[in-house]
């Protein structure tokens, strides 16, 4: 019995890292790959540094994105943080319906 109370703390560290700090980043992983996945010539997208664009065209490993009209780099795939909304779609704040 007395070797259950000392392996106790040390399951319960190990469970407490599991949900944690494991499970969130499979969590985050995840949705990396999906967001890998659905990227797309045409979209806007953010990179990890911050710069703004529209994909050109998609290889294994790099992009294309046009930062400027006239001006298109190349950039690794895993730069790409999240795709930016539509700007045309309607924003209920900014609507002027009365």
């Amino acid at each position: 019995m007395e070797n259950w109370a000392s392996i106790l703390p040390l399951v319960l560290l190990v469970v407490a890292f599991v949900f944690l700090v494991v499970r969130p980043a499979r969590a985050r992983q995840r949705e990396f790959q999906g967001l890998q996945s659905q990227l797309e010539p045409g979209q806007r997208v953010m990179l990890a540094s911050g710069i703004f664009g529209e994909i050109v065209a998609l290889g294994d490993e790099t992009i294309e994105l046009r930062i400027a009209e006239g001006t298109v780099i190349t950039v690794n795939r895993h730069a790409v943080s999240r795709v930016v909304p539509d700007e045309t779609a309607t924003d209920p704040e900014t609507s002027t319906d009365l």
